[in-house]
């Protein structure tokens, strides 16, 4: 479980691709507080460490995530936001992530609105129809509210911490992005007469 706060912007060293899956290797200072087997969201995906040494951890990303999300494009020297998993008593300073990513997005537009940066994300109809107005979505895995939406996109509004602190700073149109909905509106959906969230 994450809360979207990306903590850090790692660097993918190396990326091995084999017919399974790919291992990704990722440098960052948050390798430190990792041990093998625990989780950590790469871009919004929840991962699992399977190797830790000398500021790198490594983890096995398979096909099906693969398919889903943003991170079969990545290369050696990419940066990624990153976060760790959440602790009982931390605080929810953003929304309740799970890093299950639901589809991708891509960037049709970025505008200056004074020291924010408005960034329109067109997604596919099944996606958009979780999002509400000044509801929740992760996008690389940073929790951010919705502050436009009609039937083919929706716009966040980043503030100058989330511009420096993770990749969407370098967000410009035709970038893809990860995105996964707000968990409690798929629930809703199902448990409404003639539900079909999965």
């Amino acid at each position: 479980m994450f809360t979207g706060l990306v903590a850090d912007l790692g660097r993918i060293t190396d990326v091995e691709r084999t017919g399974d899956g790919v291992i990704l290797h990722v440098a960052s200072r948050l390798a430190d507080e990792l041990a093998t087997g625990d989780s950590v969201a790469v871009n919004g995906v929840c991962l699992t460490a399977t190797a830790v040494a000398d500021g790198v951890f490594s983890a096995d990303v398979m096909n099906e995530t693969l398919r889903r999300s943003s991170l079969a494009a990545v290369g050696p020297g990419a940066a990624v936001n990153l976060e760790l998993a959440m602790r009982v008593d931390d605080r929810l300073g953003g929304h309740i992530v799970q890093g299950h990513v639901d589809g991708v997005g891509r960037v049709t537009g970025v505008r200056a609105d004074g020291f924010a940066r408005r960034v329109t994300i067109a997604a596919d109809p099944e996606l958009l129809r979780y999002l509400v107005h000044k509801g929740s979505i992760a996008v690389d895995g940073v929790s951010l509210t919705v502050a436009e939406l009609d039937d083919r996109s929706f716009t966040v509004s980043l503030i100058p911490e989330t511009l420096e602190r993770t990749g969407l700073g370098e967000a410009e149109p035709g970038t893809i992005v990860n995105l996964e909905v707000d968990v409690l509106a798929k629930y809703v959906e199902r448990l409404m007469p003639g539900g079909t969230a999965r």
